[in-house]
């Protein structure tokens, strides 16, 4: 890898760093007006919106010019984001300002993979992009939880600048203002970002020749008998991915009666896994066989429902396991495996779907066009998950029966894949026996 590349990496670090500690401070500000316990999930939602939205324009956008720039670009709109969060602005508001950042610095991020790296480089590459990302949002979400907290906020709050009064007087706010910090140290390492050199056509500036544009992109992918497979998986996990990070909130909250601090720290774990698993896969497996991963899908949904049995209850608080001068206490060991088995399945099969669909992205039409298309697919699954998940808290249905439901679905969906794929192959089978016979 050269050193451009390591500046991409860095660059993702602070932004993706900045977004997650910036959810978890959302969902303390909304509870600090007393925002009813539906409208957490919509935080996601409608963060997840521009990049629903704007499919059509971003990928155009991001390869109008130079992906440095794009990225300085939307990252500053993500600084306006939180602004105006800061600021008085509604948590849905704002959140989804800085969704309209990221729609907009999705398709700058990977498709300059595509343009420094050969594809037999793109599994490794999107190994360690995922496990870096998933770093950072382990730690993102560590740092939201740790600013909110009482101890770290108030020392925050009794900090006073000279000669400068600002209206910021609670823990969620202190928070922001630190996030704030982060994305500005992200925006000066995009500018450092090179040009790879590489010119796409003249892009198009017309609303509905974008729009048609976007459509034959998002046909071509789908009729590809590769590309649809790794489409469908990665749909599914970011669908998933978003709605289990409010699962397991909400799960530590009710079965073990953790608040949203140490809930935040709880749902990072699981991150740990898709880290381990992500790094695993773009050590272990070709881009030749990353079709091979997808039966791990499957077993990530069932082992999703194993935590509905499990509550804080089931051990006595009092057990504690002693390891030299670490203390851990008995009754949140088996959660914390669950998560981390989970997150290590998810991270595993879904890295190479991510480089074998950037791969027949390039192949089939521009970098910043088939991320844009990927993204749109993914985030309307997200949209679509967090909706049925906000319905659900809405309608009180117990934890456990979310999460068996949940896993279940994964669980067959990703049967329905592993089908098709069988299908798309057989009939490849046929075809070039045919040709074979033909000559």
């Amino acid at each position: 890898m050269n050193r451009s590349f390591y500046i991409i990496m860095a660059a993702q670090f602070f932004s993706s760093l900045a977004d997650n500690a910036l959810l978890i401070a959302a969902i303390a500000l909304l509870a600090q007006l007393h925002a009813p316990a539906w409208m957490t999930p919509l935080l996601k939602l409608f963060f997840v919106l521009s990049y629903v939205v704007l499919a059509a324009f971003v990928g155009a956008f991001a390869d109008s010019r130079p992906k440095g720039n794009v990225m300085f670009i939307t990252n500053t709109v993500k600084f306006i984001g939180c602004v105006a969060m800061l600021f008085g602005s509604h948590p849905l508001l704002s959140y989804a300002i800085v969704g309209l950042g990221a729609a907009a610095y999705s398709p700058a991020k990977y498709g300059i993979l595509t343009e420094l790296l050969p594809p037999e480089k793109l599994v490794a590459a999107n190994g360690w992009i995922e496990g870096l990302t998933v770093s950072s949002i382990i730690l993102g979400t560590v740092l939201g939880g740790i600013l909110i907290s009482h101890t770290v906020s108030t020392d925050l709050l009794s900090f006073d600048m000279p000669l400068v009064t600002t209206s910021v007087d609670t823990p969620a706010e202190s928070a922001i203002l630190v996030i704030m910090l982060i994305y500005v140290i992200a925006a000066l390492i995009n500018l450092r970002i090179p040009d790879t050199g590489i010119k796409y056509r003249a892009q198009k500036t017309n609303p509905i020749e974008l729009v048609v544009d976007f459509a034959k992109c998002f046909k071509t992918l789908w009729n590809d008998r590769l590309g649809q497979i790794s489409l469908a998986v990665t749909t599914l996990f970011w669908g998933a991915g978003a709605t289990l990070q409010f699962i397991v909130l909400k799960w530590a909250q009710v079965a073990l009666n953790m608040n949203l601090s140490q809930g935040a720290i709880l749902q990072a774990i699981s991150a740990f896994g898709v880290a381990g698993g992500a790094v695993y896969a773009a050590w272990k497996v070709p881009l030749k066989q990353s079709l091979r991963v997808l039966p791990h899908g499957i077993a990530m949904g069932l082992v999703v429902c194993t935590m509905a049995f499990y509550n804080a209850d089931m051990l006595p608080a009092t057990s504690i396991l002693q390891i030299g001068k670490l203390n851990i206490t008995l009754n949140l060991v088996p959660p914390y495996l669950l998560l981390i088995l989970v997150g290590w399945l998810a991270g595993y099969f879904v890295v190479p779907m991510n480089a074998l669909l950037q791969h027949r992205g390039h192949v089939l039409m521009s970098a910043g066009h088939s991320i844009a298309v990927q993204n749109f697919n993914e985030n309307l699954s997200v949209l679509g998950m967090l909706s049925i998940y906000a319905i659900l808290i809405w309608l009180d249905v117990p934890v456990p029966i979310m999460i068996v439901g949940f896993g279940i679905s994964v669980s067959l969906i990703m049967w329905l894949v592993i089908r098709r794929h069988a299908a798309n192959q057989a009939e490849y089978d046929s075809l070039h026996l045919i040709g074979e016979a033909k000559h």
